[in-house]
Formats: structure tokens, sequence, C-alpha cells
């Protein structure tokens, strides 16, 4: 007969620990009482918590504003934002981004520099670098770092942060986190991801997600990436290569994708599926996107047509996706955001004709993070390590 033995005192120490330091990390400044309530423990324990946790230097304890009502109000708890941080960087198809996110996601600072087109994964090294450098000579005495977490747009392997990337990007295969961490002398591991993956995390902890454990996270650019969270917990598949929702074939006569194939979702709903339609065909970027939505509304019949048509295929893959997953939520970050603000008709029509009984629930929605989601969601990876084991991590 199998025995499995019980938690040893110190090991639950060590989960309530983590436990208490994520309820704060995500939901802020939290009554005593509260966290007493939430977490299931009693004063004492929380007690004992909160002075670990302070001796640490990861949260503080105040005493709240008088409210006149009787008795001893109970001490409010709040993470040390200001002091302890972590770096979420951004490779995507126009741009770079870094930023100093304080725990319970504060953004501290952050830098944003041009990626042009063509410029190869490995050659967004320096720039991301010279990026964080420029934030480190602004980074308070006493601050301690916890690492680091990178999205990028290109397919991650999770094991060691290869990046591989088919579109018009580039073909590479590198290994982006040994890249940033020798540049950067890290002391802790940079964490990659893709970067819908990351979207959806972001969402998920603290956009537009927050209320579920069911999500799809849908990002457009010159491809379709797509984050999955299932019963609370990313799915990511074998090596990290799930997901690929972007290369679901719609259409088996329409165009040849960059993947090789014909008629993926991404051929008919990316940045140059509607370009084309609206007859920009050499435009590109987000900016282009947005024009076509601009004289849409101004009346303009190409761009309206354009909107209608590559909605309505947006409106079929989702419900493809929805009809697998029964997800709460799916979230269109992106260009996806505006084609799906604009096109918001075609969409729910096929949702309604479409999907199958008891997908009644589900809600579409754009991001409360906006653009920041990916941000947000490196800043999540970085903070993981410390949120499982908050005195580990901290050197406690």
């Amino acid at each position: 007969m199998l025995t499995i033995a019980a938690p040893s005192q110190e090991e639950v120490r060590r989960r309530n620990l983590g436990a208490l330091l994520r309820y704060v990390h995500i939901h802020g400044a939290t009554s005593r009482a509260e966290l007493t309530d939430r977490l299931g423990l009693n004063r004492s324990t929380i007690g004992a918590l909160t002075a670990d946790l302070a001796a640490a230097g990861l949260i503080r304890e105040e005493t709240p504003p008088k409210t006149g009502r009787a008795g001893r109000p109970s001490l409010v708890v709040r993470p040390r934002s200001s002091r302890v941080y972590a770096y979420a960087l951004s490779i995507e198809v126009d741009r770079l981004r870094a930023a100093r996110v304080g725990l319970g996601g504060r953004v501290l600072d952050s830098r944003t520099a041009h990626r042009p087109r063509g410029l190869q994964i490995l050659e967004t090294i320096g720039p991301l670098t010279d990026l964080v450098r420029d934030m480190r000579r602004a980074v308070p005495a006493g601050s301690s770092c916890v690492g680091g977490g990178v999205a990028v747009t290109g397919t991650v392997r999770g094991a060691d942060g290869t990046v591989r990337i088919s579109s018009p990007v580039g073909r590479v295969a590198d290994p982006v986190g040994e890249a940033l961490g020798s540049e950067l002398g890290h002391d802790h591991a940079l964490v990659v991801a893709n970067a819908a993956d990351v979207g959806a995390l972001g969402e998920h902890v603290r956009g537009a997600a927050a209320p579920f454990d069911d999500v799809i996270y849908l990002h457009g650019d010159v491809g379709i990436g797509s984050g999955i969270i299932a019963g609370g917990r990313p799915v990511t598949g074998h090596g990290g290569h799930g997901g690929e929702a972007g290369h679901m074939v719609v259409n088996p006569h329409g165009r040849a994708c960059g993947c090789g194939s014909r008629g993926c979702w991404e051929t008919e709903i990316g940045e140059q599926a509607l370009l084309q339609r609206a007859g920009q065909a050499g435009a590109t970027g987000r900016d282009a996107v947005l024009a076509v939505m601009d004289a849409a509304g101004r009346g303009d019949q190409a761009a309206g047509a354009a909107i209608r048509h590559v909605a309505d295929w947006l409106g079929f893959g989702v419900v493809n996706l929805v009809n697998i997953f029964n997800p709460n939520a799916v979230v269109f970050g992106g260009t996806l955001s505006e084609l799906y603000l604009a096109g918001s008709a075609q969409v729910h029509s096929r949702l309604s004709t479409m999907a199958l009984p008891g997908r009644e629930h589900v809600r579409l929605r754009t991001p409360l993070l906006g653009d920041d989601a990916s941000l947000m969601g490196a800043a999540e990876l970085a903070f993981e390590r410390l949120l499982e084991d908050p005195l580990v991590a901290a050197g406690g």
C-alpha cells in the first residue's frame, strides 16, 4: 500500500507564504482581516506570515485611517512595489519595449524603441539591452530585482527559450533568453514565452479575463497568435509549441500561408488580408489598419466591405475555438481589437448561428490592459518564482 507523507510544517509555512504574497500581489492593499477570511487561516497565522514577508522586504504593514468605529482596526498589508521589481520585455513586430514592474503590478519605468521590419530576432538583443541598462540607472538604492520575463512574437520552446519565427519578419531559431541573459549579466533566469500566451496571462491576472478561468486570447498583427487558459492554467502544448490557432485551416482553397500550408486563419484575418481587401496592398502596420477603420467610419464603401468580410472570417474561426474549448471569454488583442469592434455584428452572427448549445455564456471582449497585456504578462512570468517560494526567491 502506497503511503503519501503529509507535508512538513515548513512546507505548509512556505505554501502559505506564497498564497498570502500572491493574493496581495494580485489584489493590492489588503487588510489582515480579509486575508484571514480569503485564505482560510487564523489571525495568529496571518500575523506570523506577514511578519516573515515584512522581514524579507516583500510587504509592509500600515495602520489604516481612523474610521470612528469602535475596536482596533485591522492592519493593511501592501506589496513593496517600489523596492521589489522584475523586468518585462516585449519583442514585437514593429517595436521593442521594456518595463520595470514592481511587485503588485505597478509599472515603475518603461522604454520603447522602434524595430524595423526584417530586423532579425538576435539583432533585437542589443537595442533591448540598451533599454534595460537605461532603466537601471534610475533604480533606487536598496531595490531588489527578482528576474525578468520576455514576450516574443514567434513560437517559443519552453525548455530553453529558443524562438522560432516563420513570417515576414524572418525565419530564425535563436536562444533569446540565453542571449539576453548573457548581455544583461542577469543573476536570475529570463523566462521567455510566446506573446499571445503572455498576453493571455496578463489579461487573466489583471485584465478583461480576470473573473474567468477558461479564456482564449487572440492577438493580431502580421500573423495571428493565441493564448489559451483552461481551468486557470496556461495550455501551451508539448514543448510550448501549442496554441497556434492562426494556422488553423479555415479555407482549404484560400491563400498560401508562410507556414507552407494554404487557407490558414491568419491569411483570412491578418493585417494583409484586411489591407488587400481594402485596396491598400502596399501598406503595412497598425497605422494602416487603423486608417482602414477610420475610412469605414467615414463611409468608405470599400473599407467597410473589407471589414465585414474579414470580420466574418474572424467569427468563423472564433466559433471553431469556442466549440472546442468552451471558454468563459474570448479576448481580442492587437489589431484584432479594432477589427472586432468594427465588425462585431459579423462575429456575433457567426457565434449565434454556428456555436454548439451550452456556449451562450461566452463573452467577447477587448483587452483591459490594451497594448500592455504582453508586458504585464511577461512581468507575471518573472514574479512566478517569487510567488511560489517567497523566502527562497527573496534570499530569505
